[in-house]
This record gives structure tokens, sequence and C-alpha cells, in this order.
């Protein structure tokens, strides 16, 4: 066999897979048939309002007008709630913050405590 005649059967053979594979490749038919409960008009009729409408995902200036919410209470019962809440405890507040303490009656004797105290302050020793 000579150079060409054998770049000649690579040739052929090469030919023959390519027929071959091609014989048993898959056909492509599509993700889903097309299919339609609407009709064309009904379509048509909806992509004409969706086409009308504003975009819904829009933010900051591109999202058109800003309408002021509406109120379900009036200016005075809304008021009278921010006095109520201005002079009420804080409900969240801790130790020192809390407010003043709540003065409770003591089993302590007031005038023994002074003693006792006066007599610290000035190095007695207190009894025990």
């Amino acid at each position: 066999m000579t150079v060409s005649s054998s770049k000649h059967l690579c040739a052929i053979a090469v030919a023959l897979a390519a027929v071959a594979g091609a014989a048993h490749a898959e056909t492509y038919g599509g993700v889903h048939p097309p299919t339609s409960a609407e009709s064309r008009a009904d379509v048509a009729a909806g992509a004409v309002v969706a086409a009308h409408t504003g975009d819904p995902y829009a933010t900051g200036a591109d999202a058109g007008p800003i309408y002021p919410p509406v109120a379900m209470n009036s200016r005075d019962a809304v008021r009278a709630e921010a006095v109520a809440a201005a002079r009420a405890p804080d409900p969240y507040a801790e130790a020192a913050s809390s407010g003043a303490a709540p003065i409770a009656a003591g089993a302590v004797d007031r005038a023994a405590v002074r003693a006792e105290a006066y007599a610290a302050a000035r190095g007695n020793a207190l009894p025990l």
C-alpha cells in the first residue's frame, strides 16, 4: 500500500463512522408541546394590560408617585397615645435607668440604724 491509498482508506473509515453515528442520533421535539387553554385574543388583551401597568419591581425614582398612607386613627387619638407613652415608665429599662425604686417598709427601727451609723462614724465598736 502506498501512502495515498492509506489516506483514502482512513477517510472512507471516518466517513462510514460519521454516517453510522448520524443514523443513531436522537431527534429533538422541544421541551413541551405548544398547548394553550386561552385564545389568541385573550392573550393579546392580557399583554395590553401588562404593557400599560407600572413595573411592580421598580424602586426609587422609577417607582412613580408616592401616595401618603391613610391613617386609621384620628390625629387626637394618636397624640393621646403618644403622651401616654411618653409619661409611662420605660419597659426595657434596667437598674439605675428604670426610675425611682419603690420605698419598702423595713423591719429595722430607723432610730437604731441611725445610732449604729453614728457610733461607726465615731469609731465606737458595734455591739454584736
